[in-house]
């Protein structure tokens, strides 16, 4: 993917030690000093619920512990740090769609030709970016390569494995899709965050703008953003709908893949 997305401050995961946790035993507790009910699983799934309920900027040792009723020092004997539990957690949100209905363990991908196949793919990341949006806002672009990071992207290829394309192909078609949902899915967390911080809906906002715009702007000298602009406020009571735009943008991505596809037979 082009773009290195900044990580949660604190400092760069340390590789070596994210990959041990990731491929090791999780729920494995060290040898001294160990609690019983806690364990490196509990603690992913701990931080992973205070990012999908605060965000990601609230995510710190200390929070998790507190959630947990520990000492902040007593995490360090499971986690290295912040940024090794990121690698964690995104190993572990991965595992939604590994493991989700119709993905056996070794990453198929669900029945059906390729065009539904990679409908789900874009679906499928499309719904882990909407439940949990702090992964907009860790950096994906690097992932430490845990299990269920390498299941998905076994899973994700097989959606295309079959139609004539080469490995290069097939990694960009994939991104493709994905990058997609990324993007639509960043958009709706932007808005719901500015609707959130703003007390106040688009609907509302453009109700209170539109007579102030309208006061100051010549439509007749922006003749189709004026028209457009109305025709779009009015279908969808916002400027910019990202499930509007996910679902056409998903459509003309494999409309697009399908005439590439269907070139490929024609000349085969």
């Amino acid at each position: 993917m082009a773009k290195d997305t900044t990580r949660p401050r604190g400092g760069p995961p340390d590789p070596v030690r994210s990959l041990a946790l990731l491929w090791s035993a999780r729920d494995r507790r060290p040898a001294r000093n160990a609690r019983h009910d806690l364990s490196v699983d509990r603690i992913v799934r701990v931080a992973i619920g205070v990012a999908d309920a605060e965000g990601v900027d609230r995510l710190s040792m200390r929070r998790i512990a507190e959630e947990l009723g520990v000492g902040t020092m007593t995490l360090y004997t499971y986690v290295p740090g912040k940024a090794e539990l990121v690698d964690l957690m995104l190993d572990t949100v991965y595992g939604e769609v590994v493991t989700r209905p119709g993905a056996d363990a070794a990453g198929e991908c669900p029945d059906g030709d390729w065009r539904t196949r990679l409908d789900r793919v874009a679906r499928d990341n499309w719904g882990l970016f909407r439940r949990h949006p702090w992964m907009l806002h860790v950096g994906v672009t690097r992932p430490a390569l845990g299990p269920n990071a390498v299941a998905k992207y076994e899973r994700e290829l097989r959606a295309v494995a079959d139609i004539g394309l080469s490995a290069i192909e097939m990694d960009t078609i994939v991104h493709l899709v994905i990058g997609h949902a990324e993007t639509t899915a960043r958009r709706a967390d932007e808005a719901e965050r500015v609707e959130r911080d703003s007390g106040m809906t688009d609907e509302e906002w453009w109700r209170a703008q539109g007579p102030v715009l309208g006061s100051l702007m010549d439509s007749s000298a922006f003749p189709l953003a004026a028209a457009i602009g109305e025709a779009v406020g009015a279908a969808h009571g916002r400027a910019y709908d990202a499930g509007h735009n996910f679902e056409f943008g998903l459509r003309r991505i494999l409309d697009g893949i399908a005439v590439m596809v269907d070139a490929r037979t024609d000349t085969g």
